[in-house]
């Protein structure tokens, strides 16, 4: 019967597939996502099932006399009332970063998908390369070229835009520099990707209609870009959100974000508990506002 089902019809086109046959067509999707859906399910949905359940345990517990669920939900309001500067701090400086990384890497993608000709890859390699380098080791060498001994330190007093006391390292602004320049790439490439697409005939179609250069970028090139913009941005300030290196490294306590309060809880204070209930509030937090920054982003590019 199988056999019958392949017979070319009489205008010479092969007859449709069995309803068996159908089906496992139709389950083939479904079975090349198991491998990516397995995955995630015992690397991600698992442990983070478990981090909700050591958020509700009892703070009073330890890892030597053990943590009994007692479904404590005031581990949230209390940890937010202690480290809610931590919390301010991380999506200031965060902020702050992806401003000035915005300022600096659309017109670095603007000239390396639009200007740079011949030297397109050579620019891009550059871009890419220091992620070839540990995150650490990129940090340290920031934390050498700001020390106070360091050549640039001693510039800047020369020139007398330092004092003889001031200092950058372990300041707010080496942290910003820090997070500015370690996600820089994240938000480059994907602006790339989206100007490198654009027809530079419609800037000349604009040009043609009388628009200037800034109303030219404002109504072509900008909306053009935004999804590697939005992308961008997302992938810049969310793990710079998080991120706990930089101010550990090229600042000092009172520089600390919420990620250093976090990796703090877990790996020195040992309280399980708060730092769980500290990993969700960041992560809500973080998806409230990549909600409501889609959604005002949508928005806008409707219009």
């Amino acid at each position: 019967m199988t056999a019958l089902a392949h017979v070319p019809t009489s205008s010479g086109e092969p007859a449709a597939p069995s309803a068996p046959r159908r089906g496992r067509y139709k389950l083939l999707p479904y079975l090349l996502l198991l491998p990516g859906a397995a995955w995630l399910l015992v690397f991600f949905a698992l442990p983070l099932l478990q981090l909700a359940a050591a958020s509700l345990y009892d703070p009073s517990g330890s890892l030597s006399t053990g943590y009994a669920m007692t479904w404590a939900f005031g581990n949230y309001p209390d940890a937010l009332q202690a480290y809610w500067p931590q919390f301010v701090r991380s999506f200031a400086y965060s902020a702050i970063a992806l401003v000035l990384a915005l300022l600096m890497g659309y017109p670095l993608a603007y000239a390396i998908a639009q200007k740079a000709g011949r030297w397109k890859n050579l620019l891009l390699v550059a871009v890419v390369a220091p992620q070839f380098t540990s995150f650490l080791v990129r940090t340290l060498a920031w934390k050498t070229i700001l020390s106070d001994n360091g050549w640039l330190v001693g510039l800047l007093r020369d020139v007398h835009l330092l004092g003889p006391d001031g200092r950058l390292l372990a300041t707010p602004f080496a942290v910003v520099l820090g997070l500015t320049y370690n996600f820089l790439p994240f938000l480059v490439l994907p602006l790339y990707a989206s100007l490198e697409r654009l027809d530079y005939r419609l800037l000349e179609a604009a040009s043609d209609l009388y628009a200037s250069p800034l109303r030219a970028f404002q109504k072509v090139t900008l909306p053009l870009s935004m999804p590697g913009l939005i992308a961008g941005t997302l992938l810049f300030f969310i793990p710079a959100t998080g991120d706990y290196i930089n101010a550990e490294l090229l600042g000092t306590p009172n520089e600390y974000m919420i990620g250093n309060v976090i990796d703090s809880a877990f790996l020195v204070r040992l309280d399980y508990p708060q730092g769980a209930a500290l990993s969700f509030l960041l992560m809500a937090a973080i998806l409230a506002i990549v909600f409501v920054y889609l959604r005002k982003a949508g928005t806008e590019e409707v219009l």
